[in-house]
């Protein structure tokens, strides 16, 4: 996760809280007064109203926190400076993948809480996303290299699992956030929001950036993706793990 004190900076501008993520997050936290959130970053999808704690290694992000959100330690998933029991529930939002230990992190999050929440994605159906596919197939590597989310509800033996499908004007920069506004993967700000792009080789990206250009000047991108632009929500992958 130090890694985003180099590739996050800005990142509280291009990710920022979408309310159609937030409520199924907050109801999977159910009656939980109290909540560390692991992997925090710049604090999302942290639960208003309630006794939060965030865990972020990484000074850049805990830099982003915006003012009044919830104190934050630094430090690792894999190593969790808490007591065991002590929270009511742990929550972890599109981090797991970026943990060095992952299992053992999952180890942290159960140790110290009662219940757990994780957003974590399948990392079959992500590499499927026609970015990925057609323009920038390096980042299918990265992909598979992280723990995918069926893995993590094993892992962590889950009471539920739910899809979280992505709205096609959603406001939180998730890498296949844009799948049906393509023209916004050509802004630089967008692609350094997306961990995805920002670890894959720049010259891998640029040369897919540079087709996908062309093909959205040709018309090419739209004759060959017709069947997305009358959806208003896309299934890439993102899951709701709860246990």
């Amino acid at each position: 996760m130090m890694r985003y004190d180099e590739i996050g900076v800005g990142y509280a501008v291009g990710r920022r809280t979408d309310p159609r993520w937030l409520a199924p997050v907050l109801d999977a936290l159910g009656d939980a007064a109290s909540v560390l959130d692991v992997g925090s970053g710049t604090g999302s999808y942290e639960p208003p109203g309630r006794r939060v704690v965030a865990v972020e290694p990484s000074a850049e992000m805990i830099r982003q926190r915006p003012p009044g959100a919830a104190p934050v330690v630094r430090a690792l998933a894999e190593a969790l400076p808490f007591p065991s029991s002590v929270f009511e529930a742990g929550l972890a939002v599109l981090t797991v993948h970026h943990w060095g230990d992952w299992r053992r992190g999952l180890d942290e999050l159960r140790r110290v809480s009662r219940r757990q929440v994780v957003l974590a994605y399948d990392t079959a159906l992500h590499n499927d996303f026609w970015l990925v596919r057609e323009y920038v197939p390096e980042v299918a590597a990265l992909e598979l290299s992280r723990p995918s989310a069926p893995e993590i509800a094993e892992y962590l033996g889950a009471s539920s699992v739910r899809e979280l499908p992505v709205p096609w004007d959603f406001t939180d920069g998730v890498f296949p956030a844009h799948w049906r506004r393509p023209e916004a993967y050509l802004d630089p700000a967008v692609r350094r929001a997306c961990s995805a792009l920002a670890q894959t080789s720049p010259e891998a990206v640029e040369r897919g950036i540079a087709r996908l250009r062309t093909d959205l000047a040709s018309g090419r991108w739209h004759d060959e993706h017709a069947d997305l632009l009358d959806l208003t929500e896309w299934d890439a992958g993102f899951r709701l793990i709860v246990r």
